[in-house]
Order: structure tokens, then C-alpha cells, then sequence
């Protein structure tokens, strides 16, 4: 099974670009889809992104997408979202997510493991 660790969260402003990092330990690595969701302060956990493992395929909430990429290196065991023109809507806790078997990307309970989560807060 896979552990998670977050990097790259922060302030930034209206606009901005920033890019998160999902660093995987395991041996399986490039057989988990990888997904990245988000927490907003009294708000429920919303699907952001995913990517398959095997011939990999991208999934994006509506929100982000046009704005978000998500992508990974299997040889480096890592997964990462690319966010430009960030909005004050993308504040979140972002997690990130691994399952070895999902049949809805986008659905937070087919993934078995979670990172611990790395803020992010775009200010206007």
C-alpha cells in the first residue's frame, strides 16, 4: 500500500499560478489511479482531478478544468496539479489520493489511501 505526502501549498494571489506535489512511497505505484480533491472550510470534499495508472487517462472537476493539470512520473513515484489563474473559490485543503481500483474517478470513496493535505488560499 501506498503512503502520501503533499507539498507546494500557500498564499498566493488572484491569478497566480502554483503547482502541487504528491510524493507516493510503494513499489505499485504506477498501477494506482492518482486523484487530487479539495476541502473548503464548511464544505464538503470536492473531486478536483485524477489520473489513471496504466495508460493514463485525465479527469477534471468542471471547475478547473481549462485551468488545472494533473500529471505524474511513474519513475519518480510522484503526481502533480498544475493550477493557473487560480480564483479566491480554489481556497481549500488539497489532498491527494491513491486507489488500485477506481471505477469513478471522481468518486472520493474508491480511493484506500490519503496524503494529510497541503493548503492552499488564493487571496482577491
Amino acid at each position: 500500500q501506498v503512503q502520501l505526502v503533499e507539498s507546494g501549498g500557500g498564499l498566493v494571489q488572484a491569478g497566480d499560478s502554483l503547482t502541487l506535489s504528491c510524493a507516493a512511497s510503494g513499489r505499485t505505484f504506477s498501477s494506482y489511479t492518482m486523484g487530487w480533491f479539495r476541502q473548503a472550510p464548511g464544505k464538503e470534499r470536492e473531486f478536483v482531478a485524477a489520473v489513471s495508472g496504466i495508460a493514463p487517462m485525465t479527469y477534471y472537476a468542471d471547475s478547473v478544468k481549462g485551468r488545472f493539470t494533473i500529471s505524474r512520473d511513474n519513475a519518480k513515484n510522484n503526481v502533480y496539479l498544475q493550477m493557473n489563474s487560480l480564483k479566491p473559490e480554489d481556497t481549500a485543503v488539497y489532498y491527494c489520493a491513491a486507489g488500485r481500483v477506481v471505477a469513478v474517478p471522481n468518486r472520493s470513496t474508491d480511493y484506500r489511501t490519503w496524503g494529510q493535505g497541503t493548503q492552499v488560499t488564493v487571496a482577491s
